[in-house]
């Protein structure tokens, strides 16, 4: 039997952003639905955090979340199995309060573990494995510990594999006590990575700029043989735009006629100038982008912050990733702490924490 392995789905990120629902629902209606019909696949695990929010639920959000995805698995026959992640969590050391639990009762399809246990099918044992926590963790690493399955679903959060692109966790569990189990997958951590036997599946989208591309993506499992393979979202939220007028192969006006803007639409767009020696030719650039209604557009053109030894990519790359920025400046820095780590696992908390202060649409 083949299953869907579905990363973190995050319903209602980016303070409920409106633009993030539309993209949501143009991959699961063109995408991953018609892709699950064609496969034959009628069983999803979702490795953890559902809902983005910890505190409190967007109505807006749990309505356009139901009619996209909840709605759809119940009219596809799909039923659907969803490990409790930290975002999905009231008290940060106990899963006993919990968003799925309190929102989706009515859904008969949806089993959710909110304690770990082994789910089997076609006879293929598979532990599921919850957000790890004080209220938790002694009875879920003895129960690790005398496992006899073969394969195990969780939300880990394990030191040394990648948090995003170009961003590695410290603060994590030794995944060595995972060691028993030959295949692992994971939901917590938003980059496609894998190591040993663990396999940390992503997000099915893009969320933030860290994600630009990171190719996105969703995992077919055959449960028997636990060979896997990917089905790649092809939607994007973010594109980089390079602006360079002074080259040999330089952008001309007549260009722009022959340029699909069209992709730019309900999208973050960045426009990096290497060079700006036409202002015209520029503004007529940045207008056409404007015209196809762009939830946003930073324009990146002041470089004398950098060093002048330093390539046009590192300075375009730069201006890609604030978590690049933040980690190479603390590293960078004379620091009298015991573990610059920790510092960069708060900058990235914090950072996040921001993203989600953005005005609701």
């Amino acid at each position: 039997m083949r299953i869907c392995l579905l990363g973190d789905t995050h319903f209602g990120v980016r303070n409920d952003s409106k633009a993030f629902h539309a993209y949501y629902e143009k991959f699961y209606d063109e995408t991953f639905f018609p892709q699950l019909a064609e496969k034959g696949i009628r069983t999803i695990i979702q490795l953890g955090d559902l809902f983005d929010r910890r505190k409190y639920i967007n109505f807006h959000s749990l309505m356009e979340s139901r009619r996209y995805f909840f709605d759809r698995c119940v009219e596809e026959g799909i039923t659907l199995h969803a490990l409790i992640g930290n975002h999905d969590i009231f008290w940060k050391e106990s899963l006993e309060v919990n968003s799925p639990d309190l929102l989706l009762r009515d859904y008969h399809n949806v089993r959710l573990w909110q304690t770990h246990g082994t789910l089997e099918i076609d006879g293929v044992k598979i532990d599921m494995i919850p957000w790890i926590c004080k209220g938790n963790e002694t009875e879920i690493f003895e129960f690790i510990k005398n496992s006899t399955s073969a394969m195990c679903m969780g939300h880990f959060e394990l030191s040394g594999f990648p948090l995003s692109r170009g961003v590695d966790s410290h603060d994590g569990i030794d995944y060595k006590f995972l060691s028993n189990y030959n295949r692992v997958f994971s939901g917590h951590y938003h980059t496609f990575s894998e190591h040993d036997s663990i396999t940390y599946v992503g997000t099915p989208y893009e969320l933030f700029w860290s994600d630009y591309q990171d190719q996105k993506k969703f995992a077919i499992l055959d449960a028997e043989s636990m060979k896997v393979e990917y089905v790649n979202n092809p939607h994007r939220m973010f594109y980089k735009v390079n602006y360079d007028d002074n080259s040999t192969d330089k952008l001309k006006i007549e260009d722009l006629k022959n340029m699909d803007f069209s992709k730019y639409a309900n999208a973050y767009v960045k426009v990096v100038v290497v060079n700006k020696q036409d202002p015209y030719l520029f503004e007529k650039l940045v207008d056409e982008i404007y015209k196809v209604s762009p939830v946003d557009v930073t324009i990146v053109e002041d470089f004398t912050e950098f060093s002048e030894t330093e390539e046009d990519e590192d300075i375009v790359n730069q201006a890609e990733d604030t978590m690049s920025i933040l980690s190479k400046f603390i590293d960078a820095q004379s620091l009298s702490i015991s573990d610059p780590n920790k510092l960069k696992t708060l900058m990235r908390e914090l950072y996040v924490e921001a993203l989600s202060t953005e005005n609701i649409e």
